[in-house]
């Protein structure tokens, strides 16, 4: 079984002291109709690797099923047992003589998360949060595990007010009561900022202001990239952005030394209709480029090279949550452990999934306008190095003779292979991700029902060697120019085949594929080797 978070892995050769190393973790929610058994759940986190992880709680059966793995442990107080924490350092001390002192060394915990967004989601707590940490910070020094225990609470970054540019960015004021002492505690414990980052919602609230790629970690060009006009400071990605509005909101109240830990961040894959962009393929980008960018150790602008630890928001799908559909629908596996898609870290060569993963396929969006598809279809058989002959008449692939169904395949064909990494079923957005099999008849797409991308017919879906892709750049339309068309060409020029596909290939080139670009908004695909970006 390859493991989802692999890459962890490197972590363990790395020069660098463990604390100075970021880490992924991942969080584990409990809210499902069929969850599976603490054993059940220990068992994935061992098969996929997963070194880090947050419980929503301390429940006794999974504590015990995680004695003796080594895997680092953030255990939480529920929102609901704040209240009686906060107030009684001697119910503080319970809690954690019951949930952590029974449990170490076995139980490698080594945070306590106390609460969740209280400030945003139980201000009434908010009033006892700061007594809650330093009554549960005292029962571990009481036990002598203060050193390799740290206290800390999650918030929402919603507490951070005028967050861009960064260097403006200040914590609610109504909250200063509470923030500022809560700072000063976390300093002098040698402790961190839990954050729940989310440009999902960014990018959802921004009405448009905020651009997907942005908040998708895809690159930008340096004219894309949004510049703190106060630092000239360049930002890429939401993600960023968001850690350092903390990190200026800390120093705006003289806090310059607690880094930050996001405790949750993540893309939904489904949401309702008003949720267009929470898509399985977003959904992999984001988590995909989330990972590189963690693990990487390329910290924030304010802070180069500092680690941002993070936990992916979740392990599993939670269908028992409330409210909006995309709730429902954050998590890596499925209550059976099979992952909903499969993670990719984009230019490492390796695969962040288990090889059982449901399959997906690469298909036109319905409705996408016709120059655009046929201009990426032209792409993908040329440049993109898909061999397209199975779109000729009388090929398994030809019906329906339509663009959209000929660049499903050519889409497809080019997605897996690509290994079906993150961001090779863009397109210039005609394209998405779908769990459906377009396959029909004979003609059988990569991926279908494990055929290794073959027809029945055995032709194979590997670029051909006589692609008709050249070194110019321009796509050569397969689907445009059949054998019958270049034998056409060869009888009026008195050619044979070959001379009349050069013929062709040299006519696209200069004249019929520039008049593809004039009339679509699809910008040059550049080089040969790279899907079109927008």
């Amino acid at each position: 079984m390859a493991p989802l978070l692999l890459v962890l892995l490197l972590l363990a050769s790395s020069a660098a002291s463990a604390d100075e190393d970021a880490f992924i973790g991942v969080n584990i929610g409990t809210a499902l109709s069929d969850m599976p058994s603490p054993t059940q759940v220990v068992a994935l986190l061992k098969s996929q690797q997963i070194r880090h992880i947050r419980l929503y709680d301390a429940d006794l059966a999974m504590l015990t099923a995680l004695a003796n793995t080594g895997i680092s442990i953030t255990v939480s107080i529920p929102n609901e047992q704040l209240l009686g924490i906060g107030q009684s350092n001697a119910t503080a001390a319970n809690w954690v003589a019951k949930n952590v002192v029974a449990h170490v060394p076995a139980v490698n915990i080594t945070a306590i998360a106390v609460g969740s967004e209280v400030l945003t989601a139980l201000p009434n707590a908010a009033p006892v949060l700061v007594n809650a940490l330093k009554f549960v910070h005292s029962a571990l020094v009481a036990a002598n595990l203060d050193r390799q225990i740290k206290v800390s609470t999650p918030h929402s970054s919603s507490i951070i007010l005028d967050s861009f540019p960064p260097s403006q960015a200040f914590f609610n004021r109504t909250w200063d009561p509470v923030v500022v002492p809560m700072l000063k505690f976390l300093q002098s414990t040698g402790s961190y900022l839990m954050l729940n980052v989310y440009p999902y919602y960014d990018y959802m609230q921004s009405n448009g202001i905020i651009p997907l790629d942005y908040a998708l970690f895809r690159p930008l060009p340096p004219n894309k990239e949004a510049v703190d006009a106060n630092t000239l400071l360049h930002y890429t990605n939401v993600f960023d952005a968001v850690v350092d509005a903390a990190y200026f909101a800390m120093a705006y109240l003289n806090v310059t030394n607690v880094p930050v830990v996001v405790l949750e961040s993540g893309w939904p894959r489904k949401g309702d209709s008003n949720e267009p962009d929470a898509t399985v393929d977003n959904s992999d980008t984001y988590n995909s480029n989330l990972i590189l960018h963690v693990l990487n150790n390329t910290g924030t602008p304010k802070h180069p090279g500092i680690a941002v630890s993070t936990y992916i928001y979740e392990l599993y799908d939670e269908d028992l949550r409330p409210g909006a559909l995309s709730e429902k629908f954050w998590g890596l596996f499925d209550s059976n452990g099979v992952p909903v898609y499969t993670l990719h870290l984009t230019g490492s060569g390796m695969v962040l999934a288990n090889d059982t993963t449901n399959q997906t396929y690469c298909i036109a969006k319905t409705g996408a306008d016709s120059k655009m598809l046929q201009a990426a279809l032209d792409w993908a058989c040329g440049p993109g190095k898909v061999d397209c002959s199975a779109l000729l008449q009388g090929q398994p692939c030809y019906d329906p003779d339509s663009v959209e169904a000929h660049a499903t395949y050519a889409f497809n064909a080019y997605y897996h292979i690509m290994g079906m990494s993150s961001g090779t079923c863009y397109f210039n957005g005609v394209a998405a991700i779908t769990t459906t099999d377009p396959s029909h008849g004979s003609c059988i797409f990569p991926g279908s029902g494990g055929k290794n991308g073959t027809f029945t017919n055995g032709t194979s879906l590997a670029p051909a060697s006589n692609s008709t892709s050249t070194q110019s750049g321009a796509p050569h339309c397969v689907y445009c120019c059949s054998k019958a068309l270049l034998q056409v060409i060869g009888i009026l020029l008195s050619s044979d085949i070959e001379d009349a596909e050069l013929l062709y290939n040299s006519y696209y080139d200069s004249v019929l594929y520039p008049m593809v670009l004039s009339e679509s908004p699809l910008e040059d695909a550049g080089p040969e080797t790279d899907e079109p970006t927008a």
